[in-house]
């Protein structure tokens, strides 16, 4: 494997994580990371998130990602995965303290 996809992947994994743990943690949420799959739908159905949740999770991220989030942007958050693609899109950097991660 390449050594740029190899760190793409672990920055990947590394923020998928993150943002696990954050919902976890904000949402007061009975899981660990391993009980919640990349793919679970956040909203509706799945997690079963309401609106004062969607809009906890969006405060979350800005604050854990240091980013904005685009008002009345909710599409990110069908799932993780998509909540993944959408930092990475923005990229951000695989540790909060790590300011050597930042993706290309």
């Amino acid at each position: 494997m390449e050594p740029m996809t190899a760190k793409l992947i672990e920055t990947r994994r590394k923020i998928l994580s993150r943002i696990k743990r954050d919902l976890i943690t904000r949402l007061s949420l009975n899981y660990t990371e391993e009980d919640l799959h990349e793919d679970i739908s956040l909203l509706g159905s799945g997690l079963g998130l309401d609106s004062l949740d969607a809009l906890e999770v969006i405060l979350g991220v800005e604050h854990e990602f240091g980013i904005k989030v685009e008002e009345g942007n909710i599409g990110f958050l069908r799932s993780i995965n998509t909540m993944a693609d959408y930092l990475l899109g923005k990229g951000v950097k695989a540790e909060s303290n790590d300011t050597s991660e930042a993706l290309p």
